[in-house]
C-alpha cells in the first residue's frame, strides 16, 4: 500500500486569477489520478513563517508539480516574481542532499513553451520540461503521464478520460457551486479542493 509520502504532489505555481484555470486543471489531475495536492495554501496561518512551511510540505512530497512560466514583470513595482524558480530549487535541492527517501523525489516541471526556459534558468537544461501553451488539457495530459509512470497503485485512468471528466466538472461547478453557497471570487484553495472532491466521489 502507498504511504502518504508517495502519494503527495507538490504543487508550486502562480496562485493569482489569470492562473486560475491552469491551478484547476492541475488540482483535477493530481485527485482524478489519486493523488493529493499539496501546497503553501492549503493552510493560512499567519504564526507560520512562509519558507519553513514551504519546506516542510516539499519534504511530505514525493512527487512535485513546478510551473515557471510566469516571467512577466509586475506592473507595480517592474520586477518578475522569483517565487516559482525558488520552490523549484527547494525541491531539487531536497532531491540531491535529502535522505535516502527524499532523493526519489520525482519533479514534474512546466513552462508555456519547450524551451522558453532555457532564456531565464539555464541551469535546469538536461531536464525534461513540459510545455502547455497555456492550455489545461495539455496540462492535465503531462501530469497524468507523468504520475502513471511512476504511480505505486497501478496503471491509472487515461488521460482523455481524465480531461473528458474535467470539462463535465467545469460544466457542473457553477450547479455545484451554488448548491454550497459558495461564490467565485471568494474561492479558497480549500473550497477548490473540496468542490473537486465532492464531484469525483459523486461521479465514480
Amino acid at each position: 500500500m502507498a504511504s502518504e509520502y508517495d502519494l503527495n504532489v507538490f504543487i508550486n505555481c502562480p496562485f493569482d486569477e489569470d492562473y486560475t484555470p491552469l491551478l484547476d486543471a492541475i488540482l483535477f489531475a493530481i485527485y482524478a489520478c489519486g493523488y493529493r495536492p499539496r501546497c503553501a495554501m492549503e493552510a493560512d496561518n499567519a504564526g507560520d513563517i512562509r519558507i519553513e512551511k514551504i519546506n516542510r510540505i516539499i519534504s511530505q512530497c514525493r512527487f512535485g508539480i513546478h510551473d515557471i512560466s510566469r516571467t512577466e514583470l509586475d506592473i507595480a513595482n517592474g520586477l518578475p516574481r522569483f517565487n516559482m524558480p525558488l520552490e523549484l530549487g527547494l525541491f531539487l535541492g531536497a532531491k540531491k542532499f535529502g535522505s535516502q527517501t527524499q532523493r526519489g523525489k520525482i519533479a514534474i516541471i512546466f513552462d508555456t513553451e519547450q524551451y522558453r526556459y532555457q532564456k531565464f534558468i539555464s541551469d535546469i537544461a538536461g531536464q525534461d520540461i513540459h510545455a502547455h501553451d497555456n492550455h489545461p488539457g495539455k496540462l492535465i495530459r503531462s501530469i497524468r503521464n507523468a504520475l502513471n509512470s511512476a504511480s505505486p497503485n497501478g496503471r491509472i485512468p487515461g488521460a482523455a478520460a481524465i480531461i473528458d471528466g474535467y470539462d463535465q466538472y467545469q460544466s457542473k461547478r457553477p450547479e455545484l457551486m451554488q448548491q454550497l453557497s459558495l461564490e467565485e471570487g471568494d474561492l479558497t484553495y480549500a473550497d477548490k479542493t473540496q468542490l473537486i472532491e465532492q464531484w469525483l466521489q459523486f461521479t465514480a
